[in-house]
């Protein structure tokens, strides 16, 4: 593993010392924010296995079956010659894979690697223990308490971005945190990602639903970075995810996202959209042969086209409600495809990638428990990249602020829980209890008193005061702590510096492809 890959944590500060802005101070009377300090997770533990070596077996020998006997339809042309060139039985839009040849392809997948941010701070190692949350990504809609659900537009967009570079929970922008539609279609993603790449100094994502979106994506990526073509080939700077059309289909956006992404040495996350009784098998174990036939047959496209870059095995099998259809998140179904999702890309030695997500329709007591649960899932299962970290509502129809604030603070204590225990002798506490003895208590132990400010966690949203204080306060609600929080965090966002010759070069690409009229589209 490289040096930069896991940095050790980041001794602790006292709390509400974290980012530059949570320092900042949000006017007159204001506390701030409980942030951590920024930390590069990883587990200490190994990751949880509640399957079989021997059934993971069968579910991987089963996936080869479905990719021999039954195929799957790759809808570029383009993609369909490669594969055939390469031994793929090719027969229309089917293409059937020989077991080996899927075998000798993700051979060469990598099993870690780095993914560059335009600030080295924000470098994240992508694969083995390491963990890193991302923003909610492509909700149509956003809301807030004070305005209400509505349709996504620039201004939410923008904000939401500050958040994520505000917040030092926050490792990358997953995607758009919600979908700006006020800005028309074929020049949307040009304002995005130029938002993306200014107003954060942290890893992004651009989206592979044409060819020229990708390129336009890999062109802001370098551009903010501000290095060459073959220095951004050595270092991966730019991600996108490739959902497979379930059931078993790739269809041409995708594969030209893949095309254009790996050969330049881009990160690729193949995702199927896998839904236990409706896109896959109602069968949790049916719905992982799906998700697993599918993601290696991605994974084998991306080491077809260049050996060695950066793909991550996706995993997002959950089930649906089978009284109305709508999928279901956090849900024990959800839980164990999870960790069975990270057995399987261990199995294949890339990093996995999965998600934070509940079916919530509001900020309530079923957003907390199910993103609790989808937390769990992902930390004890030995997930690496984490999409939809945090504001995912409403089955991902919904980027919420506040949601966005409660899932910070779940973070944070996931954060916390990785931290090594200490055991030093001082730790340990015997002279404290020597001093204290039978009958005492510890309140003014000189070991309580030179630990107390940093001894626990101090969250964001949770409050802690006993029924007394609460009523006399007004008995907030943790809605209204996380609205008032998003808020704050925004009043004090601070946009990071870029270089001036950066910035220009930057700002005049998205205007020449503005002018040049974006990306073609239908409509």
């Amino acid at each position: 593993m490289s040096d930069d890959a896991i940095a050790a944590p980041e001794g602790r500060r006292r709390r509400g010392e974290g980012s530059r802005a949570g320092r900042t101070g949000g006017g007159a009377g204001s506390r701030p924010i409980p942030q951590l300090p920024r930390r590069k997770l990883a587990r200490a533990f190994a990751p949880m296995e509640i399957v079989s070596k021997d059934e993971i077996e069968a579910i991987h020998q089963t996936s080869l079956k479905v990719l021999s006997e039954i195929g799957m339809e790759f809808n570029l042309p383009q993609a369909r010659d490669m594969l055939k060139a390469a031994g793929a039985d090719v027969q229309g839009e089917r293409v059937r894979f020989d077991p080996a040849m899927i075998e000798q392809l993700i051979s060469t997948a990598p099993s870690s690697f780095t993914f560059h941010a335009r600030n080295p701070a924000n470098n994240m190692h992508i694969g083995g223990a390491s963990i890193c949350f991302g923003t909610v990504a492509s909700p149509p809609n956003a809301s807030c308490m004070d305005k209400g659900r509505r349709s996504g537009n620039y201004e939410d967009f923008q904000n939401f971005v500050k958040l994520a570079q505000y917040f030092s929970a926050i490792d990358f922008v997953a995607g758009y945190p919600v979908e700006p539609i006020d800005i028309h279609s074929s020049v949307r993603h040009l304002d995005a990602l130029h938002a993306m790449a200014t107003l954060t100094d942290k890893p992004f994502h651009a989206y592979s639903t044409s060819r020229q979106r990708i390129l336009d994506g890999i062109e802001i990526a370098r551009l903010a970075r501000g290095i060459s073509q073959e220095q951004l080939e050595r270092e991966p700077s730019l991600f996108t995810i490739i959902n497979t059309n379930s059931p078993l289909k790739l269809d041409e956006p995708m594969l030209q996202g893949i095309i254009e992404m790996s050969s330049r040495n881009q990160i690729v996350c193949i995702t199927p959209f896998t839904l236990a009784g409706a896109m896959a098998p109602v069968t949790v174990a049916g719905a992982l042969v799906e998700q697993n036939a599918e993601a290696l047959a991605g994974m084998a496209f991306t080491q077809l086209v260049r050996k060695g870059a950066p793909v991550i095995y996706g995993g997002f099998t959950s089930n649906v409600d089978m009284k109305s259809g709508a999928p279901a998140f956090g849900t024990p179904e959800y839980m164990k495809s999870t960790i069975v999702g990270g057995q399987l890309a261990r199995r294949y030695g890339v990093p996995f990638r999965t998600s934070n997500t509940c079916a919530a329709n509001t900020v309530d007591a079923q957003a907390a428990y199910e993103s609790v649960f989808s937390l769990w899932g992902l930390t004890m299962g030995g997930g690496n990249l984490i999409m939809h970290g945090a504001g995912w509502l409403e089955g991902g129809l919904v980027a919420s602020f506040e949601k966005f604030v409660l899932d910070v603070d779940l973070i944070q204590m996931v954060s916390e829980f990785l931290q090594p225990l200490e055991t030093t002798p001082d730790a340990l506490g015997l002279e404290a209890i020597r001093e204290v003895g039978p009958g005492g208590h510890f309140f003014g132990a000189a070991h309580t008193l030179a630990r107390y400010e940093t001894a626990f966690y101090t969250p964001i949203v949770s409050d802690w005061r006993n029924n007394q204080q609460w009523l006399a306060a007004g008995k907030p609600e943790a809605w209204q702590r996380a609205n008032a929080v998003f808020k704050q965090a925004l009043a004090e966002y601070q946009e990071p510096f870029m270089e001036p010759e950066r910035r220009a070069a930057l700002d005049e690409f998205v205007a020449r492809r503005k002018a040049e009229g974006g990306s073609p589209t239908d409509f």
